[in-house]
């Protein structure tokens, strides 16, 4: 469908990309916190509407919590950071020290979780901006919940929408806790972006040849 989907290169870069903008998402939350909050992205595909849902099912349970952040510029795009409800409580638990799991965020935690995600996402999005050389601004991040299919929804009719997941996995101290990044393009700035991957890697290796 894309090339990214062909060239398992310029999905291995991205992946690099994405990885780098994770740990030092981690970095800032380990020095800010003062607790060991570990984040490896152990793969990345570009996928379908119906292949990201499906995919997103398998994050269990009937409700996800999604950090949402916009982004615009040299290409435009959603890059959102999702996790099952009761995980993300889980997570505001051991950021917070209140391990009292709570079904419902009220307004502090739904605030932990929002700048949790923000550090996250903002550590993704600048590595792409460092690396790719992009010029790009941001939204105010958002904090929403609900089912796949509600949070989804904004992109039912975006037919040629290519969506990129990254499968995130988070360890805080001995709590294991799973989420994902899931960035949107939409086609003509997803070609852009291609072409931008594929400058960066020819840097990098007349970098490396130098």
């Amino acid at each position: 469908m894309t090339r990214l989907e062909d060239d398992g290169s310029a999905l291995a870069i991205f992946a690099e990309l994405v990885g780098a903008g994770v740990e030092k998402g981690a970095s800032v939350l380990n020095t800010m916190l003062q607790a060991q909050i570990r984040m490896n992205v152990p793969f990345v595909r570009a996928l379908t509407l119906d292949e990201l849902t499906d995919e997103l099912t398998t994050l269990g349970g009937a409700r996800l919590s999604s950090v949402d952040l916009g982004f615009r510029g040299d290409f435009t795009g959603l890059a959102q950071l999702i996790f099952p409800a009761e995980t993300a409580s889980k997570l505001v638990a051991a950021v917070t020290g209140d391990d009292t799991v709570m079904e419902e965020f009220d307004a502090i935690h739904a605030g932990t979780l929002c700048e949790v995600g923000n550090i996250v996402l903002n550590g993704v999005m600048g590595s792409m901006s460092n690396r790719l050389r992009l010029h790009l601004s941001y939204s105010v991040p958002n904090y929403v919940e609900g089912t796949i299919r509600e949070l989804l929804a904004a992109h039912h009719q975006q037919k040629a929408t290519v969506f990129l997941l990254a499968r995130t996995r988070f360890s805080v101290e001995s709590l294991e806790i799973d989420g994902d990044i899931v960035l949107f393009f939409e086609v003509a700035s997803f070609a852009e972006l291609l072409e931008l991957i594929e400058c960066y890697d020819g840097r990098k290796r007349n970098s490396e040849q130098s």
